[in-house]
């Protein structure tokens, strides 16, 4: 039976829950996991969150297993390679669950940060407006950032000057100056994951290869008709990917999202059954998933600036 989920709406609840000190803020908070506990006598354990939590996680032994993402669901992915034996980043959106597993209770102890954002604490700034465009909030468990010693140096700098703001009497520069130093961490998290996505060079473009199966299967199935274009859902589950993370390995890797090479290899599709078969532009978009031939050559031409028919009697 899976344990129960720990519903956590504030973030003095997540400090209760911890058995830490209330709060120096009550929508924004900076947690040592050395002073952490509670993970050490409740195992298994998952929580469910309703604000933005950033973790900076130092646990070279192994000491414990992490699950996140969007559904608990999620909870059962695979725990992410090892790039380096430093530390790892991950970040969470309210609404996303954790499940946290200690299972080597004679290791040393796990180190680190938390950073805890209520929405509140973002109200009517910039920052709330642009987090939710950051898709590393999005990510799964197996894909969060592993820091290389270089980097990770600065991803701490930036968190003990978030660290001395909230330990300091807040004034009226307190949440301007906390907020400049996230929107500087999420700048380099950027360009790390962009690093992550080369230094894993072999398994992405292992990734970059299923797809090319995995669309050429199901162009080739003959669902296609009534199923209609495969979704990025579709294609990132099958992968084992989420979404966002699937989009922009592939943007980093060939400049293209998911969508993009979705229509990249309908319209090879297309090019192929004009050029190779007498079908007509009808039964071409009927195969293709399209109901109405129209709306096949309306999308044709968007991409190749020709209709299908020019194109067929170009060659």
């Amino acid at each position: 039976m899976p344990p129960p989920v720990h519903q956590i709406k504030s973030v003095s609840q997540y400090h209760h829950l911890l058995g830490l000190p209330p709060p120096e803020h009550p929508h924004f908070s900076v947690i040592e996991l050395e002073s952490v506990k509670f993970l050490e006598r409740a195992s298994p354990l998952t929580l469910a969150y309703e604000f933005y939590i950033i973790f900076l996680k130092r646990d070279p032994q192994g000491k414990f297993t992490y699950r996140y993402g969007q559904r608990p669901a999620s909870l059962a992915v695979a725990p992410a390679e090892q790039d380096f034996e430093t530390s790892w980043l991950f970040f969470m959106a309210p609404g996303q669950v954790l499940g946290v597993e200690h299972h080597q209770p004679e290791a040393d102890g796990l180190s680190g940060w938390a950073i805890l954002l209520h929405p509140d604490y973002l109200w009517n700034t910039r920052l709330a407006k642009v987090i939710t465009q950051h898709e590393f909030f999005h990510y799964s468990s197996n894909e969060a950032l592993h820091l290389a010693p270089q980097e990770e140096k600065k991803v701490v700098s930036i968190i003990r000057n978030i660290q001395d703001e909230y330990t300091s009497k807040i004034d009226r520069y307190s949440q301007e100056v906390v907020l400049a130093e996230l929107e500087l961490l999420f700048t380099h998290v950027t360009r790390f994951y962009n690093r992550q996505f080369v230094t894993r060079k072999i398994t992405h473009h292992g990734v970059l290869e299923r797809l090319e199966t995995l669309l050429n299967s199901y162009f080739n199935s003959p669902q296609l008709p009534q199923q209609g274009l495969p979704t990025v859902q579709y294609l990132s589950s099958q992968l084992h990917i989420s979404p966002t993370y699937l989009r922009a390995l592939l943007k980093a890797l060939t400049g293209l999202n998911t969508q993009e090479h979705i229509h990249r290899k309908l319209i090879e599709q297309a090019k192929e059954k004009l050029a190779t078969t007498e079908l007509s532009v009808s039964q071409i978009a009927y195969e293709l998933g399209f109901e109405h031939a129209p709306s096949f050559s309306k999308f044709f031409k968007s991409k190749t600036h020709c209709s299908p028919v020019s194109f067929r009697q170009s060659l």
